[in-house]
């Protein structure tokens, strides 16, 4: 009976070795080589913040993922993130190499990361933009309207849903906390808080404008009961980002990245540029989401 139970023992501790030793070589692949060896190859991973539909996002950057590959010879991988928070977070761990931010989660992931490096945009992200929406029977027509209204941002962490809408109300003599119909609602993605205003859930709320006019023109949101009644001044807003890769995946990784990366138009690669609602990528730095981070230490989302 006691060998029975020994044994027992030492086959429940070699499971739970093999199951450490395998969880720990996720993000790798193995290959073999011309002589019949083995090697392990990293996975490079990109990531973007979940602000529109899931399966549009999965099947865009997954075609993204086949392209970064066949241009930079890396085993490359699309992650999806549960929310804005996580993204930052896998990026900070070095989970994800290449990730597509708003400007405040930019902001958020370079803090922690000082060695990553902003790289490119969209030629609209120069000069984004956000809109606010109310139901066409509220009578809302302008930000002093919102005053006694349930309202809906976007996500906590989305600079165009909510850092700048807040920033924009507050400039207004707007306080959220205080003067709303009850507390803001903050509805995860831009393309929930639309349908939200639609439906009647809520009388207001704001979005980024992009997602708003691919929404129009794809007849996805109903404009005989929400539409527009306020547009933002112009602000930086999202962009790549790129971890610090060369270490681990070979010097000059990150520059083959951000030159495929730039290489990419709605010409060649339609099924890509279809998400970004753009025809191309164009360079950027660090330095042009300054302004993002000093509103977000004003408003106090950024200590």
């Amino acid at each position: 009976m006691k060998k029975l139970y020994t044994a027992g023992i030492a086959l429940l501790l070699l499971l739970l070795l093999s199951a450490c030793s395998g969880s720990k070589e996720e993000d790798k692949s193995t290959t073999s080589t011309e002589g019949g060896t083995e090697k392990t190859e990293e996975v490079f991973k990109i990531g973007a913040i979940p602000d529109q539909n899931a399966a549009d996002m999965n099947r865009s950057l997954s075609k993204l993922a086949d392209y970064l590959s066949e241009k930079t010879d890396l085993k490359v991988e699309y992650v999806p993130s549960v929310d804005y928070a996580a993204l930052v977070t896998a990026f900070e761990r070095g989970e994800i190499q290449l990730a597509w931010f708003g400007g405040l989660t930019g902001v958020q992931a370079r803090n922690v990361v000082p060695e990553a490096e902003a790289i490119a945009q969209r030629p609209m992200d120069e000069e984004f933009q956000s809109v606010f929406i109310s139901g066409v029977n509220t009578n809302i027509k302008s930000l002093e309207d919102l005053k006694g209204q349930s309202f809906t941002f976007g996500s906590e962490s989305s600079t165009s849903g909510h850092l700048m809408p807040r920033y924009f109300l507050k400039e207004a003599g707007i306080n959220p906390e205080k003067d709303f119909d009850g507390q803001p609602n903050y509805s995860g993605s831009h393309d929930k808080t639309y349908k939200l205003v639609e439906s009647g859930s809520m009388k207001a709320g704001v979005l980024n404008i992009s997602v708003w006019e691919a929404a129009v023109a794809e007849k996805k949101v109903d404009t005989s009961k929400v539409n527009v009644f306020y547009t933002t001044p112009s602000y930086y807003d999202y962009h790549w980002t790129i971890n610090a890769v060369d270490e681990t995946f070979g010097e000059g990784t990150k520059q083959k990245v951000t030159d495929a990366i730039l290489a990419i138009n709605s010409k060649d690669q339609p099924e890509i540029m279809e998400l970004f609602q753009s025809d191309n990528f164009i360079p950027t730095k660090n330095e042009n989401y300054k302004a993002i981070e000093q509103v977000a230490k004003e408003v106090g989302i950024i200590k």
